[in-house]
């Protein structure tokens, strides 16, 4: 039972790296500043030393999801336990991933913690809601709040900069201004020149032009978009790994360096291998935005997981990431609604279907 426990919660880590690494990248990847292939690999890459990060400064977050004063005393360190609900986590988890939604790794571990100590009839119905339901509940409309006042204030600042905008393509590498029309067609501004079909709007790019502090506009912003996406990936994994670690570590597979070490080498492997569904959902099917509204994103929720993660707060770097884009997209009006609605709705399911099968897998394993 101590082997299956381990080979849940790594599962659960796969499972997690192919569902979230996305979330810190999906602005450089639907703002066109990175490719999507380089940015999952740099999500990777900055959520791993997030992760080895973890072992020194979210030991809180360690001691909330090994499930003490959350069950009863005698659940505690069952392997059966840790196993069931390892279980219950991954597969809702891996579930979304199929079906390319973003969804909370937290949650879902939430859920099935909850499912298996109902089950067994040793569940801490208060702890739960004050210690996971507040932070979760109240962090996505915390980031949706400030998305939607940031990037006001970014665009406020930039015109009282004198730094403008335009939409241009790209043609051999070179960005030409262009001017859109009504049916959609695409003319250059400088010689009137109509472009032919294959150069529709989907094409163009909005670009800043003027200097902040003697650089480069687009230059600046894009360098700044970088480093708040790698800022994320690391939060992620500070957020992150420590939760399903504690499964590991609360059934007595590896000691808690070697399980942080564990959970965060896994989730790295998912986000190279399997997040590319998920990554298309966030970065194009949310809301349409440009490199201003992408930063902002970016910046709201990198703010707010790392300023959870340090004060040990079970936040859902999903429910964040994806409520500042919800701000973005109500305030530049380009929301899909209808893909919001599923992302929604993938939320409210999280903590029942994992609830289920966390229930289900103690009547199997642990009863």
């Amino acid at each position: 039972m101590v082997v299956l426990a381990l080979i849940a919660a790594c599962v659960l880590a796969f499972a997690n790296g192919a569902n979230d690494n996305a979330k810190g990248v999906a602005t450089l990847i639907g703002g066109r500043t990175m490719a999507a292939r380089q940015a999952l690999l740099y999500a990777a890459a900055t959520t791993f030393l997030g992760s080895a990060a973890g072992i020194l400064l979210t030991g809180g977050l360690i001691a909330r999801f090994s499930g003490k004063g959350l069950v009863g005393a005698d659940l505690l360190g069952s392997p059966a336990f840790v196993a069931c609900v390892g279980i219950a986590a991954a597969v809702t988890v891996l579930l979304a991933t199929r079906l390319a939604l973003p969804v909370s790794t937290t949650h879902a571990l939430v859920g099935g913690l909850t499912g298996v100590a109902l089950s067994a009839g040793a569940l801490n119905v208060g702890a739960v809601v004050s210690a996971f339901v507040v932070p979760l509940v109240a962090a996505p409309l915390l980031a949706l709040v400030l998305a939607a006042v940031v990037y006001p204030l970014f665009r406020w600042g930039r015109t009282r900069l004198g730094v403008t905008r335009h939409t241009c393509v790209c043609i051999e590498r070179e960005f030409h201004p262009v001017s859109v029309s009504v049916d959609g067609s695409v003319i250059l501004e400088a010689t009137g020149v109509k472009l032919s079909n294959k150069h529709d709007t989907t094409q163009c790019f909005d670009r800043y032009d003027g200097e902040v502090a003697g650089v480069d506009a687009q230059r600046a912003l894009n360098g700044s978009h970088i480093f708040t996406a790698a800022a994320i990936s690391f939060a992620r994994g500070l957020n992150d790994t420590p939760k399903i670690a504690a499964l590991i570590i609360a059934g007595g597979a590896l000691n808690p360096g070697a399980a942080l070490v564990a959970v965060g080498g896994a989730m790295a492997v998912g986000g190279l291998i399997a997040a590319r569904r998920v990554a298309d959902t966030i970065s194009h099917r949310i809301t349409d935005m440009n490199d201003g509204q992408a930063f902002s994103a970016n910046l709201v929720t990198a703010a707010c997981v790392i300023f959870a993660s340090r004060l040990g707060a079970p936040v859902s770097t999903t429910h964040v990431s994806c409520g500042s884009l919800f701000g973005i997209g109500l305030t530049g009006r380009g929301a899909h609604a209808g893909v919001i609605g599923q992302v929604l709705l993938a939320w409210v399911t999280t903590l029942p279907i994992a609830g289920a099968i966390g229930w289900l897998a103690w009547r199997l394993l642990g009863a």
